[in-house]
C-alpha cells in the first residue's frame, strides 16, 4: 500500500478537507502498514536478542535491521576482534591489516613490506629491529623519525584514505 496523505483542505474549517472518519481510517492504514513492515502483527511485538543485550535500538525496513546502535558500555576487550586486540610476528613482507594490531619483525635482510585490507581509519603498530634497510609501501607516508635498524622501532601508521594513504611515525627505543 502506499502512503495515504490526509487531505486537510486549503485553509482551516473549509469544508474541503477528508471527513474525521476518513482522515483515522487512513491514519490506521498508515500504522497498520508500518508496524506489519517492522514485523509487529495483530499488535504482538517481537524482539531478538543481538549480540550479549548490546542493542538499544534499531532501525527497521521491510522485515530486516538496517543501522544498530550499541548501548553504552556494552564493547568489552573480549568483544573486540582480532584485528584490534593481536600480536603477530611477521614471518614474511605481506601485513594483513585485517589479522592483528601490532606486528613484529626482526629484519635479517633489506626487507621492502606490503599491505593488505587497509581500511579508512584502522591503526597498526610495527616494532622493527635488524640493522638493514626498511622500505614502507609507497601509500605510506612518514610524518617524523627514521627507521634505525641498531635499535628496536615502533613505527605507528594510520589509515586516511583506505589502501591509497597512510601516515607513520617512527620512533626509536631511548639509549641511556
Amino acid at each position: 500500500m502506499a502512503k495515504q496523505t490526509i487531505n486537510i483542505g486549503t485553509s482551516a474549517n473549509d469544508g474541503t478537507g477528508d471527513p474525521l472518519r476518513t482522515a483515522m481510517d487512513k491514519t490506521n492504514d498508515n500504522f497498520t502498514e508500518l508496524y506489519n513492515g517492522a514485523g509487529v502483527a495483530d499488535g504482538a511485538v517481537t524482539t531478538a536478542k543481538l549480540a550479549d543485550d548490546a542493542v538499544d535500538s534499531a532501525k527497521i525496513t521491510d522485515g530486516a535491521i538496517d543501522t544498530v546502535h550499541i548501548a553504552d558500555d556494552q564493547i568489552t576487550y573480549a568483544k573486540m576482534g582480532a584485528e584490534f586486540t593481536t600480536a603477530a610476528a611477521l614471518s614474511g613482507t605481506a601485513v594483513d591489516w585485517a589479522t592483528a594490531a601490532v606486528f613484529t619483525k626482526t629484519l635479517g635482510a633489506n626487507t621492502t613490506l606490503t599491505f593488505s585490507n587497509v581500511s579508512t581509519g584502522m591503526v597498526i603498530d610495527l616494532v622493527i629491529s635488524g640493522d638493514y634497510t626498511l622500505t614502507l609501501p609507497t601509500s605510506v607516508k612518514e610524518i617524523t623519525g627514521t627507521y634505525d635498524g641498531t635499535v628496536s622501532n615502533l613505527i605507528q601508521i594510520v589509515s586516511t584514505n583506505g589502501a591509497t594513504e597512510q601516515w607513520a611515525t617512527i620512533s626509536q627505543e631511548a639509549t641511556s
